[in-house]
């Protein structure tokens, strides 16, 4: 895949915006990004795993750099307004679910390849408004 204008624009952006964020968001963000080429990038950026894409209800998909990218992190979604911030747990409880999954897919004859928690919430801003 080549490293266009277009796709050093969008990770920039992801880079600055440092979570998941929506195409608008996004737009928005940088103005020097079309919308269709945003469109047509990001789902390439998807296929050759550069960009994640979530998906969880809200009226927008949010969009992030892929873990390998940048750490290994979970996500807290707001099941009012659909935002959705990333999180980090300590090393040690890293581990631990680790090995809890492990053992899950070692009873399924599986081997586990990565984990990713959704804690879905209601955020303080939704909270405070009674939304």
């Amino acid at each position: 895949m080549r490293y266009t204008s277009g796709r050093r624009a969008i990770v920039a952006a992801l880079r600055s915006i440092g979570g998941p964020v929506t195409l608008p968001d996004l737009l928005a963000f940088s103005g020097e990004i079309t919308q269709s080429s945003a469109y047509r990038n990001l789902a390439l950026m998807q296929d050759a795993g550069v960009v994640r894409r979530l998906v969880h209800g809200a009226d927008h998909a949010h969009f992030e750099l892929a873990e390998e990218l940048t750490e290994h992190h979970h996500h807290l979604i707001c099941e009012t307004c659909g935002s959705v911030e990333d999180f980090t747990l300590d090393d040690e409880l890293e581990r631990l679910l680790d090995a809890a999954f492990a053992k899950v897919a070692r009873a399924a004859d599986a081997t586990p390849s990565s984990h990713l928690i959704d804690v879905f919430v209601v955020c303080a801003e939704c909270g405070a408004t009674g939304d």
